[in-house]
């Protein structure tokens, strides 16, 4: 029977933000046929440096992972959308060299995912809520680079992708500025059932996911 691992970060081990209600692996398993299962082995606060580790305890009937990481790594290079520049030109040199390492780290955690065989999903990095508008687009620019690098490795290894942008889009979906709800857990867990489900799980060829 189908066994879905959860593995990155806040993003599905988001139990500490949802204020009593389900979190994302309870809201999966609501969702699930009978007799399939789940799994959590992401933790909070990760970044993709921590997915290998994050492997070692997989189930031997592990069926299918999630990957959802980067947000931390994002959130570690905030500051550069306050360092004072002399150029645009500056400003871009800044993000390509952020953009660089994050791909690097990305890639050998998706490599490491890759490692027992089974089919593998990732996800995006979503936009969060942030009250400051000016902050909020500055941070929804920024990450186009994280998420450019996440959609460009699914793209070349055939990896379906769930398009946390289009998921989490309105107040609700948010327990915070940077962290899901129950509300926007629930269309996260519709959303990696529909990734997991045949035929979807056992794609070649990437597929993008935005409900």
């Amino acid at each position: 029977m189908p066994h879905i691992i959860l593995l990155g970060d806040s993003i599905f081990d988001n139990a500490s933000y949802t204020r009593g209600g389900p979190d994302v692996i309870a809201q999966v398993r609501q969702l699930l046929p009978q007799g399939w299962k789940a799994s959590l082995l992401a933790v909070d606060g990760s970044v993709t440096l921590n997915v290998p580790a994050q492997l070692e305890p997989l189930p031997q009937d592990a069926s299918h992972l999630v990957l959802s990481v980067g947000g931390n790594d994002a959130l570690m290079k905030s500051e550069i959308l306050n360092t004072p520049v002399r150029s645009t030109a500056e400003a871009l040199a800044l993000l390509a060299d952020v953009a660089g390492r994050f791909e690097e780290n990305y890639r050998e955690a998706v490599h490491a995912c890759l490692q027992p065989n089974l089919p593998l999903g990732l996800c995006t990095i979503y936009n969060g809520r942030f009250d400051d508008v000016k902050f909020q687009r500055a941070v929804t620019t920024a990450l186009k680079i994280f998420n450019d690098a996440i959609l460009r490795v699914a793209f070349e290894l055939g990896l379906p992708v769930i398009d946390l942008r289009f998921i989490c889009t309105s107040v609700p979906d948010y327990a915070n500025p940077i962290e899901p709800s129950s509300v926007g857990g629930a269309k996260i867990a519709r959303a990696i059932l529909n990734l997991a489900s045949p035929p979807s799980g056992q794609t070649s060829r990437t597929e993008v996911f935005i409900a």
